[in-house]
């Protein structure tokens, strides 16, 4: 077990959470705060989600690449992780399109740093994965999920709750590939709605699996068009 491991575990007083945790608010207000202060100038965008491990042979990292330069045409900036993989082809498509490449940065041990196609005033670096996944969701004009693992899932997922619930507003949520996603959708189509009917059919159809980069691109049009809606910004 490494030391940062074994100090999860160690005993630790009353006064000791209390300075920790409170110290631990202000650095969580302060990254709060600078995600909205410099997201709110953006513009119109679209999260691009992805694994960092893809490689730059690989096809979705091409088709991640090729999405954001179409989406750059179309008058929307680009947001991603701002690491290595999916992430790091959209930064790279949004940047030679000309249009706004944002990256949301966090320490991980597969992204150590920031790729170097994000805006060099758009780079925001955070500590805490939920107030990332807050920026990511209130200043996207859509998601676009491409293969990924845990952390793509669970931005999808958080994604898909919140329209649910009712605490976003709806966006088009798109899956791109439909051989790696459709094992996943079986899944939750035969055991969460039909065998235990835990989610609701309209559910489904907030998810939009495509297979290539216009599919993605005309979706996201067709829904703004569709509902007599801009968007926002």
């Amino acid at each position: 077990m490494e030391e940062s491991e074994k100090s999860n575990f160690l005993f630790k007083d009353w006064n000791n959470i209390k300075t920790q945790d409170s110290w631990q608010i202000f650095k969580i207000m302060s990254e709060f705060v600078e995600g909205f202060e410099r997201l709110s100038k953006i513009g119109p965008c679209v999260s691009i989600f992805g694994s960092a491990r893809t490689k730059p042979e690989n096809k979705y990292y091409k088709i991640a690449e090729e999405l954001a330069y179409q989406l750059t045409l179309n008058k929307y900036g680009v947001i991603t992780g701002g690491g290595g993989g999916i992430m790091e082809a959209a930064n790279k498509g949004a940047n030679r399109g000309g249009g706004k490449s944002v990256g949301l940065n966090i320490q991980l041990p597969f992204e150590q740093q920031a790729n170097k196609f994000i805006d060099k005033d758009k780079i925001i670096h955070f500590d805490y994965f939920f107030v990332r996944k807050v920026m990511f969701i209130k200043y996207a004009q859509g998601f676009v999920v491409l293969p990924g693992g845990f952390g793509t899932l669970d931005e999808m997922f958080e994604a898909l709750t919140l329209i649910q619930t009712h605490k976003s507003g709806n966006f088009p949520v798109i899956l791109i590939g439909k051989k790696f996603w459709k094992g996943l959708l079986k899944w939750i189509n035969e055991m969460l709605l039909e065998e235990e009917g835990n989610i609701s059919p309209e559910d489904m159809d907030l998810i939009k699996i495509v297979e290539s980069t216009n599919e993605a691109v005309d979706h996201i049009n067709d829904f703004y068009k569709k509902y007599h809606l801009k968007p926002n910004f």
